[in-house]
């Protein structure tokens, strides 16, 4: 085997301590990549070890679950009842459509004013707007386990309460500042250029909007899209605090209040809606990651 060659045409070996330094080099690399496959694998695990756990669970009949003495990873006897009875519920079926019926209308809202809000902060300078876009995202940093209290009495005071329309008022001050913050990022990119010849052309704010920042925008809207969805179908404290009634009950906390009554537990139905609950959120992910990577990363390290 012939030696490495140098930059300059001589071979390595006749460089004193080019190899060397080659060989750590080399050897600091494996390192790196062993370090990084191993924590790979250990973050995996741990990742995905619940949902393996509930889907052994579903499986399971309420015998085999009560059963203490078994091994909890292993299903002797698999079955599909438990995700027969959850959606062969109606109950259950009405909390589905709750979710679906509270998540578009949460999403439409959100984007709506997001749009025109980061629009507004991003390109339509104006005295105060620099604060005014950092303050609309520090509302974001502000836990919604201190909000619910207010809100409680805002929605009770409008006649909300035990409605899924109390919370398509509130969920939007959840969502509302870090979508609006990542459209901030996403058009502040935009070149300006476009801006100018736009003007130029005659075009006004709005036909700016609508002919060339949404479309130039659609992955940061699209990463808002997502945020907004995950946000609105899977909150639990509002919901919490906000419905009793099983007929306006979203789907998160309706497969939990429903299936467990005192000290009775339905693991396998509970571990079977949670799942179905679950997937929507899954596929999503699934189809447009590419988009909700690009979207943060334009929202964060631009502007």
């Amino acid at each position: 085997m012939s030696a490495a060659a140098h930059p300059s045409g001589r071979p390595s070996d006749a460089v004193p301590g080019l190899g060397r330094r080659i060989g750590s080099l080399r050897s600091e690399r494996r390192w790196a990549l062993w370090t990084a496959y191993i924590s790979l694998i250990i973050a995996a695990i741990v990742m995905l070890a619940p949902p393996l756990y509930m889907l052994l669970t579903s499986m399971k009949t309420s015998a085999e679950v009560a059963d203490l003495s078994g091994n909890p990873w292993m299903v002797h006897a698999p079955t599909w009842e438990n995700y027969a009875a959850i959606i062969g519920n109606p109950m259950f079926r009405g909390f589905f459509y709750n979710s679906i019926i509270l998540t578009v209308c949460v999403v439409a809202i959100t984007m709506v004013i997001s749009v025109f809000a980061a629009f507004a902060l991003a390109r339509m300078k104006f005295f105060g707007s620099q604060v005014l876009a950092t303050g609309v995202f520090l509302t974001y940093l502000v836990p919604d386990t201190l909000l619910f209290i207010p809100l409680y009495q805002i929605v009770g005071g409008l006649g909300l309460l035990n409605s899924i329309w109390g919370l398509v008022l509130v969920y939007p001050t959840l969502t509302v500042p870090f979508c609006t913050w990542i459209m901030i990022g996403y058009f502040a990119s935009i070149p300006k250029e476009l801006d100018e010849a736009a003007l130029i052309d005659g075009a006004n704010w709005m036909q700016m909007l609508t002919k060339i920042f949404i479309p130039v925008a659609l992955p940061g809207i699209i990463a808002a899209t997502i945020f907004a969805f995950t946000v609105s179908w899977a909150a639990f404290v509002y919901p919490t605090a906000f419905i009793t009634r099983p007929d306006e009950m979203p789907l998160t906390i309706g497969v939990v209040s429903q299936l467990i009554r005192g000290d009775t537990f339905a693991w396998g139905q509970l571990m079977a809606g949670a799942l179905i609950a679950a997937l929507p959120p899954v596929i999503v992910y699934a189809f447009l990651m590419d988009y909700y990577i690009a979207g943060l990363t334009a929202g964060a390290t631009k502007g």
